[in-house]
């Protein structure tokens, strides 16, 4: 079951359009970058899995955050393209993966909730696919225009590479924020819930001890034998 709360970043549009030509491949996979968020809700018991494809060479991002429910904490597995399992499983509330320098493909991404039997979760998961490659193209093309802009080129990138870390906290932080206010939620519901309970519980003993102190100061009305 997955709640869209995504959006898909994507910077340089007019640079972008320039490189999308006729091809099989979905659209927005031949842009420069791609960031998207997800929040998903994982059942108890089950897993979710997802696919993202990454272009060759390009730099793949991927994280999440358990953001409530249970005991905060789900499994986290990366695959990569050619098979192989490159971040296992392990219990955790949050994890990360980075791929500097992709072969390219399609990441297997997934989320186990299997070991809870009956809390589902609510996920949150973060990728981005960066393609630092296209810089370079970038610059050819305004070589061509007899311009100088290798140390332009390299500030954009260095200014580039530094949004995308940036981006990569809020989200973390973001999430993390969320995390602690459903746990202060979570909590505040179980004091006051058990408040309420003692309270009953306190009542329901003093009518009790009450009625039965009373019920040993009764006096019967007897008559007396002659």
């Amino acid at each position: 079951m997955l709640i869209l709360d995504s959006f898909i970043w994507l910077f340089f549009i007019c640079f972008a359009i320039s490189l999308v030509g006729t091809t099989t491949s979905p659209w927005y996979e031949d842009l420069p970058a791609v960031a998207m968020d997800y929040k998903v809700h994982v059942d108890p018991g089950k897993e979710d899995c997802y696919y993202q494809y990454v272009n060759p060479g390009a730099t793949f991002y991927a994280s999440f955050q358990v953001l409530r429910g249970g005991d905060g904490m789900a499994g986290f597995a990366v695959r990569h393209p050619s098979g192989q399992l490159v971040l296992p499983y392990q219990w955790r509330p949050n994890a990360e993966y980075q791929d500097q320098q992709s072969t390219g493909g399609y990441y297997h991404i997934c989320v186990d909730n299997q070991f809870s039997r009956f809390a589902d979760k609510l996920i949150n998961i973060y990728m981005t696919v960066i393609r630092y490659d296209q810089w370079e193209i970038y610059s050819k093309e305004l070589e061509e225009l007899n311009l100088s802009v290798e140390n332009f080129t390299t500030s954009i990138q260095s200014v580039e590479r530094d949004i995308n870390q940036m981006l990569q906290h809020q989200n973390h932080f973001r999430g993390m924020e969320t995390r602690h206010y459903n746990l202060l939620v979570d909590n505040n519901a179980y004091v006051l819930r058990w408040s309420l309970i003692q309270i009953v519980v306190i009542v329901s003993t003093t009518i009790m001890q009450v009625y039965f102190v009373r019920k040993l100061f009764d006096v019967k009305n007897t008559r007396p034998r002659a």
